[in-house]
């Protein structure tokens, strides 16, 4: 997170050094001047990947951040490897990023009618903001986000038109102006080199197409290649042959339609820059870079680099580092313990994977990933530790580079991960080959997150989804009743009556297909609760009823204690008055048994109530 001139800013770092687009950025000033036309103010910056657009939305929106004092929000629309992200994440993104807390908003809804999008609504419409939504698909990722007569700004980056939306007039980023070009390449190679050989200069710019990108990773190679003269730095580029059809061992992950794997496109300048690059790579660099296409959301630090290939944390935050210089990997913001992040670029991203399914064997892919979510558990589980002392010292530290080393860094470093560790459970879950780790990636972090009382619903509720898609997978009815349970209990507290008790009836169905006496006494009970908050209490009753009748057999006091209560209040609903009364006494009579003197306190208070409710204070005394 940023702070620019006391903005509040969490925009990326954006492309260092900036040069030329000047037409472009007046032209976005120019579109951002103009009255909002249909829902929302919304302006699209359509360019075609390499082509500098989220550099010069981050560059123009900084540029305008005065007009917006509430803030520069950011969330990016699209994960590397092409997945499309739906507009109810990318409103819990932002709101999260606003500190705006609506319970039932952080829980997942369908695309429009997702909560969480009206919710994000009604927060920009009383905010002056300036929202970048990076790589958009499609228009039905940023239609739910419009809000009406606001002052707040939403700029779009995408690869051509938003079809759908009304009155859009796209700015076209095209490729640099030659001369800006040529700078550039001077900035990054150094001025000497480059004005040395202005022919040589010209014709390399002109190879890459004036495309920033492409300049971007010849100017990273050059820089490894100091005896190459410019001029011939060009004839390479255009000499560069297309890649071999890659031959990929093993099985195929299944096709997802959410998630199209986007390669570099063949006689695209950026792929001859990119084949450049790699080839002067070391071979334990270039796996390292293969690798890193298998980390949650393709974002890296020495944390998870260092797992994924098996080397010190050291090395692998070095080679890191080198192969940001190349313009290999792109600099994150770092995390919120100063650990340096990047992120492997999705233009990149799709020859990486062939790379990857050419060079490195399956068994080593599998490993690789097992590694990487064993690291996730202990980092987690030691964040866990340092945030609940009662909980005793750690059995296992972690070595030095990698240790959360207070509660205040363990806090910081769980929830500014969170987002990349549900995606970590989400890939593993996904492809089904790691159950193991990922079940113990899950119950690690059901554990911490509530420790830094930040836990957000929608968090918890993906957590528990997988925990059921796995125990469904695995055949496993009491562990997935279970995670129906508290998938119930979360939407109940969000007021989703209708979808809670969808839960709780099919976990009833599990627990006792599965014998599981309590898991089904639970789920009866929130079955309960469910037609008791629809207006039901005929059925209210039903539910408790049965549910008493397992805690009775199971001894369970307490539980018997609550639910003769609950039948109370379900019968008071139906005016069953004479047996309300008789469900508190036997209720009072079962916390007498169990001395508990404050619950039947409170139970004869209940119970006097409704006596006199009724103008009976003459009726036999609730301790008869």
């Amino acid at each position: 997170m940023a702070e620019a001139a006391g903005i509040f800013d969490v925009l990326p770092a954006g492309a260092r050094p900036f040069a030329g687009r000047g037409g472009e950025l007046a032209a976005l000033t120019v579109a951002a001047g103009r009255p909002a036309q249909g829902r929302g103010r919304l302006l699209v910056l359509a360019g075609r990947p390499g082509s500098g657009r989220t550099a010069l939305a981050v560059r123009w929106a900084r540029s305008v951040a005065g007009d917006y004092p509430d803030g520069l929000l950011y969330a990016r629309l699209s994960a590397p490897d092409g997945g499309r992200v739906g507009a109810g994440r990318a409103a819990r993104m932002l709101l999260d990023q606003l500190g705006e807390s609506p319970g039932a908003a952080l829980l997942p809804g369908a695309a429009e009618e997702d909560p969480a999008c009206e919710a994000l609504r009604v927060a920009l419409g009383q905010r002056r903001v300036l929202v970048l939504l990076d790589d958009v698909k499609d228009a039905g990722q940023v239609w739910p986000l419009l809000a009406e007569k606001t002052s707040a700004l939403l700029l779009a980056t995408t690869s051509g038109p938003l079809m759908g939306i009304d009155g859009i007039d796209p700015v076209i980023l095209g490729g640099m102006d030659h001369r800006a070009a040529v700078e550039l390449l001077g900035e990054l190679v150094g001025g000497t080199r480059i004005s040395c050989d202005p022919v040589g200069a010209a014709d390399l710019a002109e190879a890459c197409a004036n495309r920033p990108a492409a300049l971007r990773l010849v100017a990273g190679w050059l820089r490894t290649e100091p005896r190459l003269a410019v001029t011939d730095a060009a004839a390479r580029l255009h000499a560069v042959p297309p890649p071999a059809p890659v031959a990929v061992e093993g099985p195929v992950r299944p096709a997802d339609p959410e998630r199209e794997t986007v390669p570099v496109v063949e006689g695209d300048p950026l792929r001859g820059a990119f084949e450049l690059a790699y080839r002067r790579l070391p071979a334990a660099r270039a796996r390292l870079l293969r690798l890193c296409t298998l980390a949650p959301g393709q974002q890296v630090d020495l944390r998870t680099a260092s797992a994924l290939v098996g080397c010190p944390a050291p090395e692998a935050g070095a080679a890191l580092a080198a192969l940001a210089e190349l313009e290999l990997l792109e600099r994150e913001p770092d995390a919120a313990d100063g650990t340096e992040r990047y992120r492997v670029p999705g233009r990149l991203y799709g020859r990486l994977v062939e790379l990857r399914g050419e060079l490195d064997r399956p068994s080593e892919v599998e490993l690789a990933r097992a590694r990487l979510l064993e690291r996730l558990v202990r980092l987690v589980d030691s964040a866990r530790l340092l945030l609940d002392p009662a909980a005793g010292p750690n059995p296992d530290p972690l070595p030095g580079p990698l240790r959360l080393r207070t509660a205040a860094h363990a806090e910081g470093w769980l929830l500014g991960e969170r987002e990349l560790l549900l995606a970590a459970v989400a890939d593993a879950v996904g492809q089904g080959d790691l159950d193991g780790s990922a079940g113990r990636l899950v119950t690690a972090l059901l554990r911490a997150l509530p420790l830094t009382g930040e836990a957000a619903p929608a968090d918890l509720h993906a957590l528990h989804e997988s925990v059921l898609k796995v125990a469904e997978r695995q055949g496993n009815p009491r562990r997935a009743a279970a995670a129906l349970l508290n998938l119930g209990d979360l939407q109940a507290a969000a007021g989703r009556w209708e979808q809670a008790g969808e839960r709780y009836r099919r976990a009833v169905e599990l627990a006792r297909g599965a014998g599981d006496e309590a898991g089904c006494a639970r789920a009866l009970e929130g079955v309960g609760h469910g037609h008791r908050a629809l207006g039901d209490p005929l059925r209210a009753a039903d539910a408790y009823g049965r549910a008493l009748v397992l805690r009775q057999a199971l001894g369970d006091q307490a539980a018997e204690a609550r639910l003769l209560v609950r039948l109370a209040e379900a019968h008071t609903g139906l005016r069953r008055f004479e047996e309300a009364l008789r469900e508190y006494r036997s209720a009072a009579a079962v916390l007498r048994r169990t001395g508990d003197g404050p619950g039947e306190r409170e139970v004869a208070g209940l119970a006097a109530r409704l006596q006199r409710h009724l103008g009976r204070e003459g009726s036999r005394p609730l301790s008869e």
